[in-house]
């Protein structure tokens, strides 16, 4: 089995500890990448791609901010080698942003009127029975 990328800095301890779930979350997304795409949209192809980039920038927020079963050291680690978003980590740190699905639905420039994205919105502002997906990233409401 392939490793998660890294450089030649050898990792700081506890490494061994999140390996196994880094490196199942890293088949995941050769597996997304590789999957065909016929019949999709050219977004739609791109979703669990977004998904699985998701999910390895929550588990390494949750280990350190709300577990902290990590080290600081471990953590900026990961943060250097790109393993998980510093960005969408900074974003889940502030009020109100706490569920973010991705960068992309928070940027006014990709939307036609230069306004957030539709996952972006309260269930409870949206008319009953309509279901909401984002066309960024497939998330199907995370403003809360």
């Amino acid at each position: 089995m392939p490793k998660v990328r890294r450089s030649r800095k050898p990792p700081p301890d506890g490494w061994e500890l999140i390996e196994p779930t880094l490196e199942e979350l890293e088949q995941k997304m050769r597996e997304a990448e590789t999957e065909p795409h016929e019949g999709k949209r050219k977004q739609e192809s791109l979703w669990p791609i977004f998904k699985i980039h998701h999910q390895k920038s929550r588990y390494i927020y949750d280990l350190f901010y709300r577990r902290k079963a990590i080290s600081r050291e471990l953590y900026q680690f990961c943060l250097d080698e790109k393993i998980a978003d510093a960005n969408l980590i900074a974003k889940w740190k502030k009020t109100g942003y706490e569920n973010l699905c991705c960068l992309r639905c928070i940027q006014t420039r990709d939307t036609n009127f230069a306004t957030n994205c539709i996952c972006r919105v309260p269930k409870s502002k949206l008319e009953e029975g309509r279901i909401v997906e984002c066309v960024h990233c497939g998330c199907r409401g995370c403003s809360g």
